[in-house]
């Protein structure tokens, strides 16, 4: 009836828009499809994240989906080093979440399903695991190991005080023995530590000695949860008590060595600011100038204009003062420093910070406040 406005070769409704069943079924399985890559470096960017991804999900044999690039799509968020990378189908995504721990430009990454990931969902659009064939020592991964983090011997640390830095976990748990991995879990958000994390050790028989160590030691204000992490709290064998008491005497002294140390590095700040004049107006240098400079006159006159000239760059410079030797050779009070006033307290903090540590004639300045009243009397000897 309508031939211009439905025209309708052969029966059917050709002009007529449809989305494309491709475009619904990659709408459809993009939850899937994607993977989480964190602890991105500063230099990536969605072109070299894209081209890695696709180098290496071929190296391993975990393309699927025919020939060409398995990555599709990337999207970075460059303040919080992550990126969502999109994958043709759900099975190369899959086989992509054993890339965990790669290196990418340097440093290692971490590979996750991202917080959209619905587990009943795509347990009907493809695999869920990674292929068991793939070839992970192509690009240095160990065949199976998900980054080394997987497996029976994988333990459990929790409890973890939230200001405890990487490093010093791993000092901790290394106490026991060489880590094969490691991982910090972080929020996502934030990049901060969640207060747990997983490890596994190159010599897995020292597993139960360690989590028997660990578990249940106070860390600041936390206790520490520390077990296998397929299973709940493992008791050790008889023959391991002597090496676990052993362990947690050595536990023990290294907290208190740290602690210790803690407390000396407070005691020392602490000790340097009571010792440290309270500011004035005045600042006095040390090892600025020698006595033979201060006799000669021409000398002396030029040190003095030198002082003014630099010292005024700090603030209103209101005088100088540089005691010289008697005329008979004797010593003066203060001889060899050089006293700066100023007219506020802001310009002597800025003259002290800024002088301080700097070379003259190769030795390196000294400067401190001076009190007021002790310069304002003439006397320089303090």
């Amino acid at each position: 009836m309508f031939p211009n406005l439905f025209p309708t070769p052969n029966g059917q409704f050709g002009s007529l828009p449809v989305m494309p069943i491709q475009a619904m079924t990659q709408q459809a399985t993009r939850h899937a499809r994607r993977v989480y890559v964190g602890g991105l470096p500063p230099s990536a960017n969605e072109q070299t994240v894209a081209t890695y991804f696709s180098q290496v999900m071929a190296a391993i044999g975990g393309n699927t989906a025919g020939p060409g690039d398995a990555v599709v799509n990337v999207y970075i968020n460059h303040e919080k080093k992550f990126a969502f990378v999109e994958m043709r189908s759900v099975e190369e995504a899959s086989n992509a979440m054993a890339l965990d721990g790669i290196i990418f430009e340097g440093a290692p990454v971490k590979v996750r399903r991202p917080s959209d990931y619905n587990p009943s969902l795509a347990a009907a659009l493809g695999p869920s695991q990674p292929s068991a064939n793939l070839n992970l020592a192509a690009v240095g991964l160990n065949p199976g190991s998900s980054g080394g983090l997987e497996g029976p011997d994988r333990v459990f640390v929790g409890g973890l005080p939230y200001y405890f830095t990487e490093p010093q976990i791993r000092e901790l748990l290394e106490s026991f023995g060489a880590l094969r991995g490691f991982d910090l879990v972080r929020d996502r958000e934030t990049g901060n530590s969640k207060g747990y994390a997983f490890c596994v050790y190159q010599d897995v028989a020292v597993t139960d000695v360690a989590c028997a160590a660990l578990n249940g030691i106070k860390m600041g204000d936390k206790t520490l949860t520390v077990r296998r992490a397929n299973q709940g709290s493992s008791q050790p064998r008889p023959e391991q008590e002597s090496v676990l008491l052993h362990a947690q005497q050595q536990i023990a002294i290294q907290i208190s060595v740290y602690l210790g140390l803690v407390l000396l590095m407070l005691a020392v700040f602490l000790q340097r600011l009571m010792l440290q004049p309270p500011a004035t107006k005045v600042v006095c240098l040390t090892q600025v100038v020698t006595v033979d400079e201060l006799r000669d006159d021409d000398e002396y006159e030029e040190i003095m204009e030198d002082m003014r000239t630099e010292s005024s760059k700090f603030g209103t410079l209101v005088s100088v003062v540089i005691p010289r030797p008697q005329l008979d050779g004797s010593a003066s009070p203060g001889v060899g420093k050089v006293f700066l006033e100023y007219a506020g307290v802001d310009g002597a903090t800025n003259a002290r910070a800024g002088m301080n540590g700097r070379k003259f004639g190769g030795n390196e300045v000294v400067a401190v406040f001076y009190p007021e009243n002790k310069y304002y009397a003439g006397e320089y000897d303090g």
